[in-house]
């Protein structure tokens, strides 16, 4: 019995260790996508943004393209923590990156009008 217990617990031993790395693994590539503009990560990519948070951030786009509406938003994606999709009065779209704080980060247009 000794001699089966001992394999047991290697097993188990060996499962333990493939649970702890795969652990590990994932928290590093969580980790992954932050960045050194404090910590903005790309866990909410294609997930839009509702609520306040919603209200704020886009009063802040328009407000900063000089206008428009909002067409689109999304939380967390790889350049700030929100993006908003505002389509100008010319039919021109700025996409409006704002930190967690909603400062601006940028504001890029999609060639088809000035930003």
């Amino acid at each position: 019995m000794c001699g089966m217990d001992g394999r047991i617990k290697k097993w188990v031993l060996a499962g333990t260790v493939v649970v702890a790395l795969g652990v590990g693994g994932t928290a590093l590539a969580s980790g992954a996508g932050s960045d050194d503009n404090g910590g903005t990560r790309d866990d909410g990519a294609g997930k839009p943004i509702t609520g306040a948070a919603l209200d704020k951030a886009s009063a802040i786009a328009i407000d900063h393209v000089g206008g428009g509406r909002v067409t689109g938003t999304e939380f967390q994606d790889e350049e700030g923590y929100y993006e908003i999709e505002v389509t100008r009065g010319d039919g021109s779209q700025v996409d409006v990156h704002l930190d967690s704080h909603y400062n601006v980060l940028d504001a890029s247009g999609d060639g088809s009008g000035e930003n």
